[in-house]
């Protein structure tokens, strides 16, 4: 074939074609991997005397054991990795609300602290990724996809700023919209059932969802519906989650919901203890907010009808009702004008007129239509 296409070519020096063709035909590919291979476990020539099949049983049960072990030891650094991560965003936003130096310091030492073990687990991974690479294949492991790799769409970042206003008028919208929808993901109880619901809604799944969940939980809370606050408080943690996930992961919060619950789902005692305790503050800030609100109404409402009872002299009958001495209150609560007037009269003349006028301008005492005429209590 060489020597044909020699002489096609034109060319006579059939030797320096074939050395010519030889370094084309060189490829820079490394062949060494396939020098450390473990052989499969009935290439083996073993003894007579030994029982061979039991042998290779053994064998590979031992290799899927080790390599079983390996799999629970990465998939537990990664796990810690997440876990540390996310601990460490809740503790840098936190910080960011605190003023107290005392609360600042120890909140900085947990930084610090969860930063070294960060640290500590990424190196962990990095050393089991590189054992992972150095270990000789085998009959299990030759065969498998080389990678797995999953590519999420970033959401594209609006080039227009809103302002405080327009935001404001955005989450109302929308909250106005999916008033419902929000409400019926606030019922659900079960992990699966609120997975499922999120990802038949993904629209659901962002701030304005937590926010409308946390305003109706302090009304909840003010209509003394505890438990069913509790329930809804629930499905908000669950969302502020898989929002503080997608902020830590910059994906869009769809996206974090399938590992959130799949986490949460398979988690160990220790994230699920996190998980309550941030529940269980969130659930006491809702319990305190609500106190504050009704106490401010309350108020709000006996100021209103205060105002609503001042007299013409802008005193409030109440107040000075109870202000009044035990003799004139008597008066009062018995309608006796007669009685009212022979107690002024008996009292000195300054004190009297003084309790006359607060009577006036707080509308207890009506003067009538000239001075001389009897007194009467307002009804």
């Amino acid at each position: 074939r060489i020597c044909v296409v020699a002489a096609d070519d034109g060319r006579t020096d059939k030797l320096s074609y074939y050395n010519e063709y030889k370094s084309y035909l060189r490829m820079p590919i490394d062949y060494s991997k396939w020098k450390d291979i473990e052989i499969s476990d009935d290439e083996d020539d073993t003894h007579p005397n030994i029982d061979t099949p039991s042998l290779f049983r053994w064998r590979h049960q031992a290799r899927v054991e080790r390599m079983g072990e390996f799999e629970k030891t990465k998939h537990e650094t990664k796990e810690n990795l997440e876990t540390t991560q996310v601990e460490l965003a809740k503790l840098k936003n936190k910080l960011k609300e605190v003023d107290a130096a005392d609360e600042r310091k120890k909140i900085e030492d947990d930084i610090e602290k969860l930063s070294k073990q960060f640290e500590d687990f990424k190196s962990k991974e990095a050393e089991l990724e590189k054992q992972e690479k150095l270990a000789p294949w085998n009959i299990d492991t030759i065969c498998r996809d080389g990678f797995s790799k999953t590519t999420v769409n970033k959401v594209k970042k609006e080039e227009s700023v809103l302002t405080e206003e327009e935001r404001l008028d955005q989450a109302q919208a929308f909250m106005d919209k999916n008033k419902k929808d929000i409400e019926k993901f606030g019922f659900y109880k079960k992990w699966e059932d609120s997975k499922q619901y999120l990802l038949d809604k993904p629209h659901l799944a962002c701030e304005d969802t937590a926010n409308y969940l946390t305003y109706w939980c302090v009304n909840l809370e003010m209509e003394e519906k505890n438990d069913l606050m509790k329930q809804v408080a629930h499905q908000t943690i669950v969302m502020q989650y898989i929002l503080e996930l997608a902020k830590t992961m910059k994906v869009p919060p769809i996206a974090c919901v399938p590992s959130f619950f799949t986490k949460i789902a398979q988690c160990d005692d220790k994230y699920m203890e996190g998980f309550n305790s941030e529940l269980n503050a969130f659930i006491s800030r809702i319990e305190r907010r609500a106190k504050e609100k009704t106490d401010k109404l309350i108020k709000e409402i006996e100021e209103e009808e205060k105002q609503k009872r001042l007299g013409p002299g802008g005193l409030d009958p109440v107040e000075v009702y109870e202000e009044l001495p035990d003799e004139l209150k008597k008066c009062f609560d018995s309608k006796d004008i007669k009685l009212l007037q022979d107690t002024l009269v008996a009292m000195p003349s300054e004190e009297a007129q003084a309790w006359l006028q607060k009577c006036i301008d707080s509308g207890l005492w009506v003067p009538g239509p000239n001075d001389d005429s009897a007194p009467s209590k307002q009804e």
